[in-house]
């Protein structure tokens, strides 16, 4: 045996375990079980319900805590042991009421009631006692909390101080009955929980549920409390023989699995791409169950992954096709609306050629989808125009690497990501925009010592809990970054092996830097020099560095510079192609890396292949029989000026809006009236759908089969889970027919895996990816090669440029856009943890309304004092471009005279009729980030109070601790302990849950 690996023997049975191991992790490893409640795989040995007791040589230990050691002997059936393991279960159910079969929780894994079985507990011998609080809090509009039934596991303690690091929950143990409170004992309605769920997703019994569970589970759920009462008083009469009770609780829990449908999904929303079960009776969603076995989330999720799915059945959306007649819409078949659709797009074709076409694909749909947009633009049609909503968000980062590295995606994992050093995160409110991902620098930084370097204009969450906060004047970063890179060569803090080994173009760019001395960079940035030293000195001192970055970078005239100077950073300090390194652009949408890596772009066929190569023209001749077409397509930014030019005369658009996300909103919107034929393929009435000619009532993910590729590049299946409502369609189903009404000699696709099939037939990136070997929660990360083999961490045998070396780029900064003076307010704008981007979709949910009802605009208390606001005054913002009405929501997130303003509105306060027409010099994306206005008062009193409800998280205080505080309840007058083994004893204070995986 190796100096890690260990022989133990456990009941007789000699079994090896590694070094590091507890007595439980080598159990579980080896397909061995012993009752245990508190511990969970994503959290850690929590140690507070002793069922996992075990004897040793040195006595009675919790399994889940105990380091193996060699040779150790360890019994789990010895009369001590057992009769520790049935005490430490009775005294869970002194706090518990078992009324299995009238519980919503029922359902073949709630673990309370499968360990008791496991214990094979006969009688209870502490009867249930009811706790001295209101039994039920309901204030949270999505899970409630039932106190009498929660048995203080600490579970939900542990997931939100340690795991999701939202630190709001704890267990008061110094109450005579202790309790889970939230914040300081406040109602869950009104303290600082955000609504991520993990408190529900690990509750071990019905403690915590979901409320779209309750009365729906069960058979005998569902009925008046005055009669479930009386039926649950009966199961405690009976309850003093426990085996006939549990006989009847699991005949009814098997019967549940007819009409309860799980089904694995991938989240429709941020580009995270959280995978997790769903839970349906019918049309209903009932929960949403993540899984450790999940490869980027866990057990993780947000509002809106967890509890933001009640679009699907929204009244709202659009069951059958819709013809415009004049101003009104009237309902069509399917094949009145394809031989409309098809004649007007032939008509176009022949009258003004290929080229007057558009096609916008969905960075929602799938990337089956994606690529069958593309093969309708560019063989049925025969034009490259054909885009996604990359154009807006993620090109500039998509071009920075690219030109340095290679590939156009994260350079490596989330799971990289958590095992940094440092952290860097560069215009991105993670935490909201991408809070999955936060929670892992969260929990990296307060339970590992990762350091945190957070660069933005807004102090938002992570801004306020990283090392060092770095301000810079609006749209400076990328001048920051450069100037901090002068200060590493300068010093010689930068990797002269890797450099020499795999770089090229040093000698030049330390010429290029040479102006950004920190004098400069400070006169610029407005950062004071020693900040940038201080930073620099971090860089320096940490062995493994990833920098992350969004939309406050992207979204810029100077993006892809920005994006250029943090990959030749990476490279200065040899931060790639090692774990824990790496770049990682955070993408906006759950597909929008998808819809670009298949091919949806107006310059590159799926794959990033280049539509000019000729040995790529000729793979894809000979597959699809046809040219290609050679002229580059025109991106999204360009459409609006094209179509009123004359030189598009009609778009297809699939699951974007884009006459409400588009730079300048207005003036799309002035060109669809101006396009002779649209079509929009969609599951709401939208803004832009408004414009259409013909609207195909389409299929959100629930309802169909497909991958998605998330930020990591990380390709997922999601699973069909219910059957599309009424009459709306799958778009791969719509694409295909309407290929087929144009004429297009396509095969016939029966199910997604065969147009995933030709795409990887097609490009290398994806020459191995098979349904199968994504089958269930398995994942590919490209490329990856036709044997399987994926790529999880970037360049670990060369980088992706001819030459097989990275390159260090110079650039160009072009500096902010500039307006006239009295435009004297700057305006960002991003997401709400709450709301997805416009909010088609999230305002559908009632309880996400509730948090959250509406926009408003953020303006900083100088503002405010100077111009005689107040919480809910109504202003208008007035840009070159356009206006936008708001409320005002005063607060210290920002600062003098920059504004906020969040992209979740459908109406007047629509952020996008006022961003201006500035646009990143490399990739077109629109510079959303540089909008300038001047402000009018609409209304001093305006709504009166405060547009975001005071009961909101961001008007509370978390109270941060370390995972449950569990020597608070040894310390405990009343607790009896049952462990023995005197080393155990002089050490479990020290031994807490570490949410450690």
């Amino acid at each position: 045996m190796s100096q890690n690996v260990w022989e133990i023997i456990i009941d007789g049975q000699t079994i090896t375990g590694h070094r590091g191991d507890t007595i439980l992790d080598v159990m579980l490893k080896n397909n061995q079980d012993i009752p245990h409640i508190c511990y969970h795989p994503s959290l850690g040995p929590i140690q507070t319900c002793d069922t996992c007791i075990v004897e040793t040589e040195g006595g009675l230990v919790r399994a889940c805590a105990t380091k193996i050691a060699p040779n150790m002997t360890v019994n789990t059936h010895s009369a001590p042991a057992q009769e520790a393991q049935a005490e430490a279960m009775n005294r869970i159910l002194h706090n518990h009421q078992l009324y299995c079969t009238v519980c919503d929780n029922n359902n073949g894994n709630c673990v309370v009631h499968n360990t008791t079985k496991q214990v094979g507990l006969v009688h209870q011998k502490y009867p249930f006692e009811r706790k001295p609080y209101e039994k039920i809090d309901a204030t949270n509009p999505f899970y409630r909390y039932d106190v009498d039934q929660c048995i203080l596991c600490g579970r939900c303690v542990e997931a939100c101080q340690d795991l999701e690091v939202n630190e709001t929950l704890s267990i008061d143990w110094s109450l005579e009955r202790p309790r889970v409170i939230w914040d300081d004992g406040v109602p869950i309605g009104e303290s600082s929980c955000v609504s991520c769920g993990h408190c529900v997703t690990v509750c071990p019994c019905n403690a915590l549920m979901e409320k779209t569970m309750l009365g729906e589970a069960g058979y005998l759920t569902n009925i008046p409390q005055e009669t479930l009462e009386p039926m649950i008083e009966w199961v405690e009469d009976v309850e003093p023989s426990l085996p006939p009770v549990f006989t009847l609780s699991d005949i009814e829990s098997a019967m549940r699995k007819s009409r309860i449908k799980r089904t694995k999904t991938v989240c429709t929303y941020c580009g995270v791409g959280c995978s997790f079960d769903i839970w349906t009776k019918g049309r209903q969603v009932l929960k949403v169950e993540p899984s450790p076995e999940a490869p980027t989330n866990g057990i993780s999720t947000c509002i809106k992954g967890k509890f933001g799915w009640d679009f699907v059945n929204s009244p709202q959306r659009l069951t059958q096709p819709l013809i415009r007649r004049g101003d009104a819409f009237y309902e069509a078949t399917w094949e009145e609306a394809y031989r409309l659709i098809a004649e007007r797009m032939l008509q176009i074709k022949k009258q003004h050629g290929p080229d007057s076409f558009m096609f916008i694909a969905s960075s929602k749909a799938t990337n089956e989808e994606a690529y069958l947009l593309q093969k309708l633009a560019r063989h049925a049609i025969g034009t490259n125009n054909v885009d996604n909503d990359s154009t807006y968000c993620q090109d500039p980062a998509t071009y920075g690497l690219r030109q340095t590295v290679g590939f156009g995606g994260d350079s490596g994992s989330v799971s990289d990501i958590a095992q940094a050093d440092m952290v860097m995160i560069v215009g991105s409110n993670t935490a909201e925009s991408h809070p999955v991902v936060a929670t892992r620098v969260k929990r990296a930084h307060k339970l590992h010592g990762q350091k945190l370097v957070v660069v933005d204009i807004r102090r938002h969450e992570m801004a306020e809990r990283a090392d060092i906060f770095v301000q810079p004047n609006p749209g400076t970063d990328g001048v920051w970054i450069l100037g901090i890179s002068k200060y590493l060569i300068d010093q010689d803090w930068i990797d002269h092996d890797f450099l020499s080994q795999w770089v090229t173009g040093f000698e030049d760019y330390k010429e290029f830097l040479a102006p950004y001395s920190l004098e400069h960079t400070r006169t610029i940035t407005g950062v004071p020099e020693q900040t940038t030293m201080q930073v620099a000195s971090m860089i320096h001192e940490a062995h493994s560095l990833s920098i992350l970055w969004a939309m406050g970078v992207t979204q810029h005239r100077d993006g892809s510079e920005t994006s250029l100077a943090i990959a030749n950073l990476l490279l200065l300090t040899g931060n790639f192609a090692r774990p824990g390194t790496g770049a990682y652009p955070l993408r906006g949408h759950n597909n929008v890396q998808g819809a670009s890596d298949f091919g949806a772009k107006p310059h590159y066929l799926p794959g990033y292949q280049d539509p000019a190569d000729p040995e790529v023209r000729e793979r894809f001749k000979a597959a699809w029989g046809k040219e290609l077409p050679k002229t580059r397509g025109i991106n999204n930014q360009e459409l609006a000026g094209a179509i009123l030019q004359g030189r598009i005369k009609m778009v297809y658009i699939v699951g974007e809006d884009t006459g409400l996300v588009d730079a300048n909103a207005e003036e799309a919107r002035q060109a669809f009236e101006q396009l002779e034929f649209m079509v929009v393929q969609e599951i709401f009435l939208t803004k832009t759908a408004q414009y259409a000619d013909v609207i195909l009532p389409a299929s959100p993910s629930l309802e169909k089969d497909g991958t998605f590729v998330n930020t990591e590049r990380r390709i997922q299946r999601i699973y069909q889970a219910m059957e599309p409502l009424a009459n709306s369609r799958p778009d791969w189903i719509i694409l295909q027919d309407m290929a087929s009404h144009l004429g297009a000699q396509w095969p016939t696709y029966t199910h997604p895996e065969e147009i995933m099939a030709e795409a990887a037939r097609l490009t290398p990136l994806f020459a191995g990816v098979t349904y199968e070997r994504l089958e269930g929660y398995r994942s590919l990360q490209w490329p990856v090669l036709e044997d399987g083999t994926d790529s999880p961490l970037l360049y670990t045998q060369s980088f992706h440029q001819p030459d097989g070396k990275a390159h260090l780029v110079a650039l160009t900064m072009s500096g902010m856009s500039q307006v006239d003076a009295k435009y004297d307010l700057h305006i960002n704008n991003g997401q709400l943890l709450e709301h997805f981007h416009e909010g088609n979709m999230t305002y559908q949910s009632a309880g996400i309304r509730h948090v959250v009802p509406g926009m408003f605009v953020e303006v900083s208390p100088e503002l405010a004092h100077e111009r005689n606001l107040q919480d809910g005054t109504m202003v208008r913002l007035v840009s070159p471009t356009g206006s936008l009405t708001a409320p005002v929501l005063i607060t210290d997130r920002v600062s003098g005279k920059a504004l906020y303003v969040p992209m979740n509105s459908l109406g007047e306060g629509a952020v996008n009729n006022i961003t201006g027409t500035g646009i990143d010099t490399r990739t077109s994306t629109p510079a959303y980030k540089e909008t300038r206005a001047y402000m009018e008062v609409v209304d001093p009193q305006g709504l009166g109070r405060s547009p975001l409800p005071r009961r909101n998280w961001r008007f509370k205080h978390r109270h941060p601790q370390r995972g449950v505080n569990v020597a608070a309840k040894w310390a405990r007058r009343d607790y009896i302990p049952l462990v023995t083994a005197q080393k155990h004893l002089e050490t479990e204070e020290t031994l807490n849950g570490t949410a450690h995986n």
